[in-house]
């Protein structure tokens, strides 16, 4: 039955073409169709021989043998295999609307003019999202039974289930809007590979547009790579700056990642077969691109890479041998020293027999995004989502249709919020050839409610029927919480280079450290649901700072904006030990205070000469004189804990305040909490 299908489709195409070709005659490039213009026919000739040389020497020339053809072409336009040549070259240099002219004419010319002629069709319509006609060029050419047809048997195969995919998915679109970033970013040339920071104020990309820094050009007539970046305020993107020579030296350089606070950047370089670089940002000035170590770059081909959101995973792609397809996805993890350890698989679920690409880890710590052609899409490279909870990757969920095309759809990159996200694809309408595009993503779609409240109230006057549609919500696709800020110095408010800790304060676990910028302060930390985090912020000559946030696993997006003053480590300072907690109306000290007492302890022993005066406070619920009791003996439990770590008496005093010196008024739970607190006060240094 199939075998008749094929045959069916087969001959009505060439009986269409036939028709055609009655009414368009095949005209061959020779004296019996010219004989009266032998320079003209001369000169073609010589054109189609330079174009098929080039073109013979591999794909990259074919921009360049598209010329010579076209050449020939204004000579004669009516040969069938010159339009085929043509449209092959136009297919090349994605100009797919045009080379689609070109077969067709090719086909009316003559039928028989390539055997594969239907099978570069069938790409055409495919990439043109024509699902339909698609399938049946695709039938067609596997009706044909060529050799070549049969060796394609059964990517044909695949390429019609990336259509019926393709069919599905665009009957029930995301809810989104894509729309191009604009011309302060995009130009004539190529701008792919955006990286963002966690919440979407800074991207980074790779562009090929003229640079004065750099002249070398591709096979292909191509600029090289540079790399750009850009700041956001408010809703308008600045214009791009190029981080110097540093970071991009004299051949290729593209945006391989960019970690969640924008400290280190991640370059790949096409020395020795494609590795991956990191450049950290100190101050103003980035550092000179550093190679990864050997258990992340190999002799092969590694290149877009994502660091977790503690710093300590780094996700990337490589083709080594031993992976389950071509290119696969790695994580290599951090041990206590700072080292990159052997890098591992992905399991099968994530990875395919076909090629992964361009991964991106969400902030949240747990969603993993990135490209494949192995899982079902719609053609090329489709985007999709896994997460890992409970120790077991997820079924990648395929985006959906308008973000993926039946194009490749590749380098996507989304804010901590899930709001935005950014991504390149060569589109009708662009304003060069990759461009940056933003996809804003919407919430469910509200159900239709049948009456307002007006109408509830006027029913009786005028009884009407009514259907109003309120407005989406914004989908907020993560739980976690994004605190940034800047860390400055509380009595001058000069920015301060700082130590960040973060801490799971029910395990006492240090779960990641990061760096304030030394000449901004800025600071930026991605807190994914689920835990009691402790933050403690330390610089030299300085008191460290401490906070507290328990994120619960129900918790949505939240971002939190905190500037952090840190007071000189001098006589009459002081600080809230926020991280400090007791048993309710008792003495006793939990568990979760254990980092925040070493970290006192570490101070003290850093600082031998330092004598400190620990002091509890409470709120103005209960007796004056059992609160003063009370905050005593919470102040006495911290000075025994540091007795007994080695820190000598005579260093050590305490005292009880009770309600004697509120923070906040007593007016609400959360001032009270304020009130309720242990404090440590710099007696002699």
């Amino acid at each position: 039955m199939k075998r008749i299908l094929f045959t069916t489709v087969t001959c009505a195409l060439i009986a269409l073409a036939s028709h055609a070709a009655a009414q368009n005659q095949n005209i061959e490039f020779s004296k019996a169709y010219f004989p009266d213009q032998k320079k003209g026919l001369s000169d073609a000739l010589s054109n189609i021989k330079s174009g098929d040389k080039l073109f013979e020497q591999g794909e990259w020339n074919a921009a360049e043998a598209l010329q010579y053809y076209e050449l020939a072409n204004a000579f004669n336009p009516n040969n069938a295999s010159l339009n085929y040549k043509i449209g092959r070259c136009l297919f090349v240099v994605n100009q797919k609307e045009k080379a689609l002219t070109h077969f067709q004419k090719a086909l009316e010319l003559n039928p028989n003019v390539e055997e594969d002629i239907l099978w570069w069709m069938a790409q055409l319509y495919h990439a043109n999202e024509e699902m339909g006609k698609a399938i049946q060029m695709y039938n067609a050419y596997r009706g044909t039974q060529s050799k070549v047809a049969i060796s394609r048997w059964s990517e044909i195969g695949r390429r019609i289930q990336q259509c019926e995919k393709g069919m599905e998915m665009m009957a029930h679109p995301a809810r989104v809007f894509i729309t191009n970033i604009g011309n302060t970013i995009n130009t004539e040339y190529h701008e792919y590979s955006p990286v963002i920071n966690a919440d979407g104020s800074i991207i980074f990309f790779t562009s090929t547009r003229p640079d004065a820094t750099k002249t070398k050009k591709s096979k292909d007539g191509e600029n090289f790579e540079n790399i750009y970046y850009a700041v956001r305020t408010g809703d308008r993107w600045g214009y791009p700056v190029n981080p110097g020579v540093i970071v991009n030296g004299e051949d290729n350089n593209a945006s391989a990642g960019l970690s969640p606070d924008a400290q280190t950047l991640f370059v790949f370089q096409s020395t020795n077969g494609g590795d991956i670089f990191e450049c950290k940002l100190d101050g103003e000035t980035w550092s000179k691109p550093t190679a990864f170590n050997k258990h992340v770059n190999t002799r092969y081909h590694e290149s877009k890479v994502s660091l977790s959101p503690d710093g300590r995973k780094l996700y990337f792609i490589s083709d080594r041998p031993g992976g389950i397809g071509k290119q696969d996805i790695y994580v290599s993890e951090q041990d206590a020293k700072g080292r990159w350890g052997e890098a591992y698989l992905l399991p099968a679920v994530v990875n395919t027999p076909d090629d992964e690409e361009a991964i991106f880890s969400h902030p949240d710590g747990k969603t993993l995004y990135f490209s494949s052609k192995g899982h079902r899409g719609m053609g090329g490279y489709d985007i999709f989502k896994t997460t890992f909870e409970n120790g077991v990757w997820s079924a990648p969920e395929n985006l959906g249709y308008p973000i993926n095309t039946a194009s490749d759809d590749v380098f996507f990159s989304i804010s901590a919020s899930g709001r935005h996200g950014y991504y390149s694809s060569e589109r009708k309408g662009g304003l060069g050839k990759h461009d940056i595009y933003i996809i804003t993503f919407l919430g469910e779609e509200k159900p239709m409610i049948n009456n307002s409240e007006d109408n509830l109230l006027a029913w009786r006057i005028n009884p009407i029927a009514e259907q109003v549609i309120e407005k989406a919500i914004a989908l907020n696709t993560s739980s976690m919480t994004l605190l940034k800020g800047r860390v400055i110095d509380k009595a001058t408010s000069e920015p301060l280079e700082a130590v960040i800790v973060l801490t799971d304060i029910e395990k006492n676990e240090e779960l990641a450290l990061f760096k304030s910028n030394s000449v901004t302060g800025s600071y930026m930390v991605s807190l994914p649901s689920g835990k009691n985090y402790g933050i403690t912020v330390m610089a030299e000559k300085y008191l460290f700072y401490s906070e507290n946030f328990n994120v619960p696993k129900t918790a949505g997006y939240q971002e939190i904006e905190q500037e952090i003053r840190l007071e000189k480590l001098e006589v009459g300072s002081k600080i809230v030990l926020r991280n400090i907690f007791f048993d309710f109306g008792k003495a006793t000290l939990r568990p979760e205070s254990k980092s925040e007492l070493n970290r006192l302890v570490q101070l003290m022993n850093d600082t031998p000469s330092l004598i400190i005066e620990i002091s509890g406070h409470t709120d103005n619920i209960g007796s004056a004189q059992s609160n003063k009791a009370l905050s005593e003996r919470r102040a006495k439990s911290v000075v025994d804990y540091l007795k007994k770590e080695g820190i000598v008496e005579t260093r050590l005093s305490y005292k009880g305040y009770g309600m004697d010196q509120p923070i906040a008024p007593n007016d609400t739970d959360e001032n009270r909490q304020l009130n309720r607190r242990t404090e440590f006060k710099v007696i002699s240094n």
